[in-house]
């Protein structure tokens, strides 16, 4: 009887001491800022600034966006915040933006995103690897996003327009409101497969589609993976240590078994298409050290890097582009005066072209543009980057260490009252011409801004390379976002079903910003 409660007075003891270990390494934690006098907002046990993961019920972009005006409600340019245990660095002050993502980019030239390319290496792609890897990698890819490659795999999309059309004629004929947030994912994730791959998704005809349920599966994270994610962003070494994945395995093996029998067909059968996994391929069989002003490190690409960069490619090309033209297609709904002048220019553009869509037409319109480019298209729901040299904050006394992260708050920037009078308001007219010249360039970061590198190591020719590829592989997704809406509005009046709910919010547990539920729409034909 002795020895068993003395066991548990031990085993008690033991859990006290280890609870009292914890609360003082997080109380520690949390007074970083502090230590260094940066004004900070004051965090809770155990997570700090930001909501349980485990029950959030909002998304990460808003939790920061909150964070983003409470700081600005004090006046503050810039401050300290705790994820978990981990100090991040947010920043208020749109000077401050542009000095981190451009002029004083090489102290942020990583991400700090968690890979783990030993046991996980679909995830060690280029939007998460960092270093000098990330730099020969990127300069290898540059060449995807050519003008001419652009045209000339437009006609790729139209072809994948047909499928779109013919979805909506049959709901149209069947009276049926149209989920109009899932017919745009089997549309983009057409065109991805089509034009990346050369392979057909058959979305639209096949209800389960294993590109459609794996890249829907990717983007809805259960319990297990928010969690393993908490781990990844505050203990990203103890994380690699035990082997974590970051994509789960049966996603893993999915893609890399499409991206191996893709490769394989075309070695053996001589196959050449001009698309972005034939760009993979011959970086995987041929040895380029110079390319067009583009200079690596000569070596070629493994079967991993290949998957890797075509994983991450079909991701974010159709969740991007897909999500971008559900909201615009809702608010287009929910407006009826700019979804019939957006459809006045389309009707006159394509008049000039014979009422052909084509790669010229799509160029010729602006307005399109700023309803794209404006109010509702996608971007991250933050902007992180990671501080690789300690950088002292001009005009300040505050110095940002070496290893901290860095938070650009894109959408609360974009709510900003300051930037965009009554932000809530859908009114593309804000990104015409004058009133974007009379803004902050940096009050609108749909895509982020300046490059991911240290200009000091690159020379002009490099340089112009880079923001040439970055331009034009931007204008694809906008390309293809630009198409699908023409297709829809050239010959449907769309208003919102009573099915959609109102008012939208956004999905919890996404990486961009998505609509939470359904998007319901009402076709007529013109």
């Amino acid at each position: 009887m002795f020895f068993n409660d003395s066991v548990l007075v031990d085993f008690v003891g033991v859990i006290v001491t280890l609870i009292v270990v914890i609360v003082t390494y997080f109380k520690w934690n949390y007074l970083y800022w502090k230590r260094r006098n940066v004004q900070y907002l004051e965090p809770s046990l155990p997570w700090g600034n930001i909501l349980n993961p485990l029950k959030r019920h909002e998304a990460i972009g808003v939790t920061i966006k909150r964070l983003y005006d409470e700081m600005r409600s004090k006046g503050w340019h810039y401050g300290g915040i705790y994820i978990l245990t981990t100090p991040n660095y947010l920043v208020t002050d749109l000077d401050q933006v542009k000095n981190i993502l451009t002029k004083d980019f090489q102290h942020f030239v990583d991400r700090g995103i968690y890979y783990n390319e030993k046991d996980d290496p679909i995830g060690a792609h280029l939007f998460a690897i960092d270093g000098t890897k990330w730099k020969n990698l990127r300069m290898k890819l540059t060449p995807t996003f050519t003008s001419g490659k652009m045209k000339m795999m437009f006609q790729t999309l139209l072809e994948c327009e047909i499928n779109l059309q013919e979805k909506i004629e049959e709901q149209y004929e069947r009276g049926l409101p149209i989920d109009i947030k899932d017919v745009l994912g089997c549309f983009t994730t057409d065109i991805i497969g089509s034009c990346a791959f050369g392979l057909e998704c058959n979305t639209f005809k096949e209800e389960n589609s294993p590109f459609r349920v794996y890249g829907k599966k990717v983007f809805s994270p259960g319990t297990y993976r928010r969690l393993l994610t908490a781990i990844f962003m505050n203990f990203p070494n103890f994380a690699r240590l035990v082997g974590f994945r970051q994509i789960p395995k049966d996603i893993s093996d999915f893609f890399t078994k499409v991206v191996k029998d893709t490769v394989e067909y075309r070695e053996k059968n001589n196959v050449t298409r001009k698309d972005f996994m034939q760009l993979l391929i011959d970086l995987k069989n041929n040895k380029h050290g110079k390319e067009d002003g583009h200079t690596h490190d000569g070596k070629t690409l493994t079967m991993e890097e290949v998957t890797a960069q075509s994983f991450i490619f079909f991701l974010a090309g159709f969740e991007t582009s897909s999500t971008t033209m559900t909201f615009a297609l809702y608010e287009l709904a929910k407006n009826q005066h700019i979804q019939l002048k957006l459809r006045e220019e389309i009707e006159s553009v394509l008049t000039k072209y014979d009422g052909k869509v084509t790669y010229d037409a799509i160029q010729d319109m602006k307005y399109i543009n700023q309803v794209l480019n404006g109010e509702v298209i996608v971007d991250f729901n933050k902007s992180i980057k990671q501080c690789v040299e300690d950088y002292k904050v001009p005009e300040t006394n505050t110095v940002i260490e070496k290893g901290i992260r860095v938070i650009i708050p894109i959408l609360g920037i974009h709510y900003d009252r300051e930037y965009y009078p009554d932000p809530e308001r859908f009114e593309p007219e804000r990104f015409n011409e004058e009133h974007s010249s009379s803004r902050h360039q940096y009050a609108h970061l749909p895509f982020g801004e300046g490059p991911r590198n240290c200009i000091g190591r690159m020379d002009l020719v490099q340089v112009l390379h880079f923001y040439r590829a970055l331009v034009l592989g931007l204008r694809f997704g906008l390309m293809q976002s630009k198409v699908g809406l023409v297709s829809l509005l050239k010959k449907y009046k769309f208003t919102l079903n009573t099915k959609t709910k109102q008012p939208m919010t956004f999905r919890v547990h996404s990486f961009f910003l998505a609509a939470d539920g359904d998007v319901w729409l009402d076709a007529e034909k013109l």
